[in-house]
């Protein structure tokens, strides 16, 4: 029974979410997943290839939020 197919699969792209739900204030997007609070809301009802082109452009998002922060090195160093 356990060869048996699945009755049924998705075919759509997943969510990108990793439950690091926090959303950056100056970036506006999702430091777990890099999307927008306008891609994540509209998500479930997204056509399947609007979903890729968003799932596409998210690691070049990523960048925007590994910038040097400063703290307390950053201030050391100036």
């Amino acid at each position: 029974m356990t060869d048996a197919p699945p009755i049924w699969t998705r075919t759509e792209p997943q969510s990108p979410c990793i439950n690091i739900c926090v959303i950056h204030p100056h970036e506006g997007i999702c430091v777990g997943c890099y999307r927008t609070l306008d891609e994540i809301a509209g998500w479930a009802s997204m056509p399947a290839e609007t979903r890729r082109a968003v799932i596409a452009e998210l690691p070049a998002r990523k960048p925007l939020l590994k910038r040097r922060r400063g703290g307390r090195n950053g201030r050391r160093d100036g």
